[in-house]
């Protein structure tokens, strides 16, 4: 499957420092290491319906890391998937009236439409459940010698007492598991099951659904097998960062570590777990089922600047859980009309600091704000109250426009 196409990023000419971010598997901070390639899994869509801002809050924090891991003097090599085959699709299908795969593909195309939109880099392997299908059968063999994987009335489970590390990924007790476990496509109850929070990794032939051969006879595959095959295919063992929405901790990030733990048992499935918060609208967790959407598309139909789109989003931290405000986007649009006539004097205030500590705040867990509040002290120390420039470095303009594009992805 292919991605979007990449912006011309333009390089800088210092190097950020080691990049830290908040471990949800610790509770704490750590600096990451990479060796080699920095190596990042990000969790994508389910294609069925369009991107909205707690889709789009969450690539784009990613995104920050991978600008910072670039800032920092590593390559990076991003893998990121697209469910393009599984239940909230198929059911979408069947309410419309809708063929599964053009409502996938259109869907999937208006994301790319929207990603490229907003500057967030694309992902070096785009890779989609339907294409990944000989890997998720060839893993779910691995886990079958494995012992870790058996049958209930045709569907496969896998066994999360396989795995001597499960849960501590998200850190939940049991109880919240099991009380979180069927909102999140779990079935703890069903017969025939060894363990309740066991999950589907091939899920047997239904009468109306989509299936395809395997070993295990036909079927598909489970939501989180998906993810974990084709991260150790792009990735290997071991990678640098496992990414996704907070709502991802558990069961899919959890889930993701068991598979492949019981598989590569010298080595942890990521060595670290990042997790963006949740957008709200209206009081409430921006869902489908809840119908307060603000759509990333709807926004550029409607001609506002998707640099004030990303600028919104990049005033909250990552992690934050947070409200949109129509009002918060106009403030965006004003805040960028003021900047970029700060950048259009070319000459300004001193550049280098502000260099220095926009790659410090985004080296400290991408923290977007605390860049943001040094890039507005330097257009306020540019144009002061009184109206006039402060044009003690000639090169500042200049300067600004590559920092702001190559470490926020605002290119104004």
């Amino acid at each position: 499957m292919r991605a979007w196409s990449a912006p011309d990023v333009p390089r800088l000419p210092v190097t950020g420092p080691a990049v830290a971010l908040h471990d949800t598997s610790s509770g704490r901070l750590r600096t990451t290491s990479p060796r080699g390639p920095a190596r990042l899994y990000v969790c994508g869509i389910t294609p069925y319906d369009a991107t909205h801002m707690g889709h789009a809050a969450t690539y784009v924090g990613f995104d920050l890391l991978v600008r910072a891991w670039r800032a920092a003097g590593h390559e990076v090599t991003y893998v990121q998937n697209v469910t393009d085959v599984d239940d909230p699709l198929l059911e979408r299908a069947a309410k419309v009236g809708g063929d599964w795969t053009e409502i996938a593909q259109r869907e999937t195309e208006l994301f790319r439409q929207d990603m490229q939109a907003l500057r967030v880099l694309p992902p070096d392997h785009y890779v989609g459940a339907v294409e990944s299908i000989p890997l998720v059968v060839a893993m779910v063999e691995e886990m079958q010698r494995a012992g870790a994987v058996y049958e209930v009335d045709g569907d496969l489970y896998y066994s999360v007492t396989a795995d001597p590390a499960f849960g501590t990924v998200s850190g939940w007790e049991r109880a919240r598991m099991l009380e979180v476990w069927p909102e999140r496509g779990g079935d703890p109850d069903r017969a025939g099951k060894r363990d309740p929070l066991d999950c589907v990794v091939w899920r047997g032939e239904r009468p109306g659904e989509p299936s395809w051969p395997s070993p295990f006879g036909p079927g598909r595959p489970g939501w989180h097998v998906e993810c974990t095959a084709i991260a150790r295919e792009h990735l290997g063992g071991g990678f640098d960062v496992q990414g996704g929405g907070s709502d991802l901790v558990f069961p899919h990030h959890e889930m993701c570590a068991g598979h492949a733990q019981v598989l590569d048992h010298d080595e942890p499935f990521a060595q670290l777990y990042a997790h963006a918060g949740m957008v709200a609208y209206d009081g409430e967790k921006m869902s489908k089922s809840r119908g307060n959407l603000v759509f990333v598309s709807a926004l550029r139909n409607s001609d506002v600047d998707p640099a004030a789109i990303r600028l919104t989003l990049l005033r909250h931290h990552y992690r934050s859980d947070w409200e949109w405000t129509d009002d918060q986007l106009w403030d965006a649009v004003d805040t960028l009309a003021t900047w970029r006539k700060a950048l259009a004097l070319g000459a300004g205030a001193p550049s280098g600091p502000v260099v220095e500590q926009v790659l410090a705040a985004l080296a400290d867990d991408l923290d977007a704000p605390t860049a943001l509040a040094v890039v507005q002290a330097w257009v306020d120390a540019t144009v002061g109250t009184d109206g006039l420039a402060d044009t003690s470095d000639r090169e500042a303009g200049a300067v600004m426009h590559a920092l702001l594009d190559a470490s926020l992805g605002l290119s104004l």
